[in-house]
């Protein structure tokens, strides 16, 4: 294994991974609803941090309530949540694994904003509602995004006040700051619209403000959309930012204090580029009805995948749109973005087999690949290449069951078939990330 590229480590400016294995950002709804932290999430964390993962990117972590997409996300938007992350990083150590928590906000992307949001609009760049699901909102005054970009500097002061590794923002996938980058989103008139230049100045603040607030030896990587593709889903949309406007952008984060880009694509989530693989229409229609009275447009939805005619003209554009290639969907655009940089690219994109990822790696694809789905599927990924398996026995189906189940049920793998059909097999292997409960049993009296 010393020799093998996927477990050299892999250093930043004030960071070192044992390996170029990262589990990517994805996480369910284990946490309370206040966003305070449970012993579920910890479990979770922990059974990757186990089974060899170098790092661990964190689930979508919010700034401020008014910023989270779902209830029961633990975040990191006040100084009292600073105890559950310590103890959670403190957790993943034992596994001479480290964790990097992803600084997030929501934007227009709100799949249920909870109790505190339900009566306002979300906050973005724009006031157009979103044209797939028809998320409405309000843009942000100038006032609000100074006040947005210090509510992201406080929460990696907390991260570093917890003994984590790092920070990741999470500027891809069609959250605030894609909402900010894209010019498929962005429509403001003010300095923060128009020009590239513009419409990247709110995360170049976000940037600067965390590195006055934790100085330049904390770890601080970005998650960025390499191509929008913003018009994949409802065509007459405009397609939005470029690979070359990326490279762009990734060069100024660079220049303004960035240890790292981690790749990925797409405008919104889901997004048919991102997660890549199946759209498993049955288990969408089961779990839709969560966000139908969030977005305007999502009863249509719905109606649209409920009855067999509309499912399959539904899949039929959304494979279209996706292409063929689902192992390594994004490394041409971290080839691009790495050949522009001179900080380390981590691609995301349905990596599992590891002669693939050794291969990437080694031509300069990519320093390091992040993985979510093929690790929910098997959490000893890491340690199946160690025994020298190019892949699991039972490898991940791509179906995306997981991530369309995570509005309503515990994340997990919901493929039965991977359970040889035994859906009670399937369930309680959903079910272990809530044991130990974190208390202890009641001693017995004699």
């Amino acid at each position: 294994m010393e020799q093998d590229t996927l477990f050299q480590p892999l250093t930043f400016r004030s960071l070192t991974v044992k390996n170029r294995i990262f589990r990517s950002n994805i996480s369910g709804r284990f946490d309370n609803y206040d966003g305070s932290g449970t012993q579920a999430r910890i479990n979770w964390e922990v059974q990757f941090a186990r089974g060899g993962v170098g790092a661990i990117l964190s689930s979508f972590v919010p700034i401020s309530i008014r910023g989270r997409i779902l209830p029961n996300y633990a975040t990191i938007h006040r100084d009292e949540t600073i105890p559950f992350w310590r103890r959670l990083g403190e957790a993943v150590h034992e596994y001479d694994c480290k964790y990097i928590l992803q600084l997030s906000h929501s934007g227009r992307q709100q799949d249920v904003g909870g109790v505190e949001n339900l009566n306002r609009k979300a906050l973005s760049s724009t006031s157009r509602t979103e044209s797939f699901h028809g998320f409405r909102c309000q843009a942000l005054t100038t006032d609000e995004i100074k006040a947005t970009v210090q509510d992201f500097a406080a929460g990696a002061r907390r991260a570093r006040e917890a003994g984590l590794d790092g920070v990741e923002l999470h500027g891809a996938n069609g959250y605030l700051i894609t909402q900010f980058l894209s010019s498929g989103i962005n429509d403001r008139d003010d300095e923060y619209g128009g020009s590239l230049e513009n419409r990247a100045r709110f995360v170049l603040e976000v940037v600067r403000a965390i590195r006055q607030e934790v100085g330049d030896d904390f770890h601080v990587q970005m998650k960025i959309s390499a191509v929008d593709d913003n018009n994949a889903v409802i065509p007459w949309e405009k397609k939005g930012n470029t690979l070359e406007e990326s490279v762009q952008v990734c060069q100024w984060l660079e220049a303004a204090g960035v240890d790292a880009i981690h790749v990925s694509a797409g405008s919104l989530f889901p997004h048919p580029r991102n997660p890549i693989g199946g759209f498993p229409a049955e288990d969408v229609i089961r779990s839709y009805d969560s966000i139908i009275s969030s977005g305007v447009y999502a009863f249509r939805n719905f109606l649209l995948l409920r009855y067999p005619p509309g499912r399959f003209i539904f899949r039929l554009l959304w494979q279209r749109a996706q292409g063929k290639v689902i192992e390594g969907v994004n490394i041409d655009n971290a080839r691009a973005i790495k050949q522009a940089v001179h900080i380390p690219v981590i691609c995301t994109g349905g990596f599992q087999t590891a002669s693939v990822i050794r291969r990437f790696i080694e031509e300069g694809a990519c320093d390091a690949v992040s993985i979510a789905r093929s690790l929910i599927a098997n959490p000893d990924l890491v340690q199946i290449f160690e025994s020298g398996m190019d892949q699991p026995d039972v490898p991940c189906t791509y179906c995306n069951k997981c991530l369309v189940n995570v509005l309503e049920n515990p994340l997990g793998c919901y493929e039965v078939s991977r359970f040889d059909g035994d859906y009670d097999r399937m369930v309680e292997q959903i079910m272990s990330v809530f044991e130990p409960t974190g208390f202890e049993p009641e001693a017995k009296t004699l």
